[in-house]
């Protein structure tokens, strides 16, 4: 199963467009806030070179690693293969 990992603020309404689309799919991932968690917050910038958030990993189960800055549904469906 892929590993999903989504760094995320307490205030960021697509961050929660985001984890609500997911959850009605079923689909299992870790919540990083961090508006919370400096360490988190440097890690962001040093994967995506910003602090925008949603900014979502996922460690795909047959390797190889994506990254999607900003809830981007489409590529959420095409890259967990959902519908």
């Amino acid at each position: 199963m892929d590993k999903i990992k989504i760094y995320t603020t307490t205030t960021c309404p697509y961050c929660k467009m985001e984890k609500e689309f997911l959850d009605s799919k079923g689909i299992k991932y870790e919540n990083i806030l961090v508006d919370e968690d400096h360490q988190a917050a440097e890690e962001v910038i040093k994967m995506s070179g910003q602090v925008g958030v949603p900014f979502t990993v996922i460690d795909k189960e047959e390797g190889g690693r994506e990254t999607i800055l900003g809830f981007d549904k489409e590529r959420l469906i095409s890259v967990l293969g959902i519908r």
